[in-house]
């Protein structure tokens, strides 16, 4: 009969259920005090677990982040950076995914905020958010192939279905009209819908100069900047410089401790 309920657990692919079974039958003297429902507890918290830990795996491989170890808790608060850490802490609550509100970061280059975005990604990964990791250029790309088989609508459903998109590398290049419209066409399908981080090496106020201006880089800019929480980081000396540094310091001290 044992042997047939592991069956039956197998084959309705509960195969996790079905090990931590066996585990109780195999090692009988470890559960003898536990009442039954203690122990069919057990079993079905395995399960379980197992299937939170492979849907983080899944959801944090097909976000393809540019950077998979970042965390929060990684963040340096230096005082020339002037992070805003009340802010951090609330994004942390992912609060800002449920109200549909976007993300705004910037910075120069090597100040961090690409980090910042995984970290938040992975973040929202841990709380069940489908996340996708995307330069602004590759969506440009994806766009012209997805349309020159006439299936960028496919393409646009796709992203809307993602409910955090990370766009780094955000107008680090002026951006041609049929690019435009695309991100307009993107934007649209996920306004008020989904949230979106936006990384950028220039401020905000110097989107507009590369969407071209004009009428449709207005409409752009009037469905990012409203509403967004803005996140502008500092600093005189870039965040590869210091932990350049700070493992050449280590690597020092290791040289003379040996």
């Amino acid at each position: 009969m044992k042997n047939d309920t592991i069956r039956k657990l197998q084959e309705m692919k509960l195969s996790v259920m079905a090990k931590a079974y066996m585990d109780q039958i195999e090692n009988p003297e470890q559960y003898a005090d536990m009442i039954f429902d203690e122990r069919l507890t057990l079993i079905v918290d395995k399960e379980s677990d197992a299937r939170l830990n492979n849907k983080l795996k899944r959801l944090i491989k097909n976000a393809h982040f540019s950077d998979s170890q970042a965390d929060l808790s990684g963040i340096q608060y230096l005082p020339d950076r002037h992070l805003d850490r009340n802010l951090i802490n609330y994004l942390k609550t992912n609060a800002y995914i449920d109200k549909q509100r976007n993300v705004i970061l910037c910075g120069a280059t090597g100040c961090g905020k690409t980090f910042i975005a995984n970290a938040l990604g992975l973040n929202a990964c841990r709380a069940g958010y489908k996340v996708l990791y995307l330069r602004l250029p590759d969506f440009f790309m994806d766009y012209s192939l997805a349309e020159s088989k006439n299936k960028q609508k496919d393409y646009l459903k796709k992203l809307q279905n993602v409910r955090l998109l990370i766009l780094d590398d955000f107008l680090l290049f002026p951006v041609k009209a049929n690019g435009s419209d695309s991100l307009l066409e993107l934007l649209e399908y996920r306004l008020g819908k989904v949230s979106t981080i936006f990384c950028s090496q220039l401020s905000y106020s110097g989107w507009h100069q590369q969407l071209g201006g004009g009428a449709v880089a207005d409409a752009i800019l009037d469905r990012i900047i409203p509403g967004s929480y803005k996140l502008e980081i500092q600093g005189q000396v870039s965040m590869r410089q210091r932990l350049a540094e700070e493992e050449m310091k280590g690597s020092k001290v290791k040289v003379a401790a040996d």
